[in-house]
């Protein structure tokens, strides 16, 4: 089916993430940084990708996101958010997709249910 890219330094949620989309028949490949997550966007065209926020600092996934929807090579690529950042600092506010400010299909919340990720990922293949 779809060829998706993780992007995330959590090794755990990269597996379980792999073994759930793996079952639904994607093909799925990672990094473990935002630049690298970035760099492989370019390079392997993936259909989607699956973007943490929290790496290798605390937004570095919402500068990725903006970066990958302003770049040429990248605009078109969906992407869903899936983050802790929302519990881990405690804030009042949920994200939401923003056309300007925070480009993506989705915002998820971690921990994410396999049911609500294969229809995350499902939906966004559709659009």
């Amino acid at each position: 089916m779809a060829r998706i890219l993780i992007v995330d330094d959590d090794q755990e949620l990269i597996e379980a993430t792999t073994a759930v989309l793996e079952e639904h028949g994607h093909k799925v490949f990672y990094a473990c940084t935002g630049s690298e997550g970035f760099n492989m966007a370019k390079l392997e065209k993936p259909d989607l990708i699956l973007l943490d926020v929290m790496m290798e600092h605390d937004s570095v996934g919402f500068e990725i996101a903006r970066a990958l929807h302003d770049d040429e090579a990248t605009s078109s690529l969906p992407v869903i958010i899936i983050t802790g950042v929302r519990k881990a600092k405690n804030l009042p506010f949920k994200f939401e997709p923003d056309e300007d400010w925070l480009p993506v299909k989705a915002v998820l919340e971690k921990p994410v249910s396999p049911e609500l990720l294969i229809e995350s990922v499902d939906k966004a293949l559709k659009a």
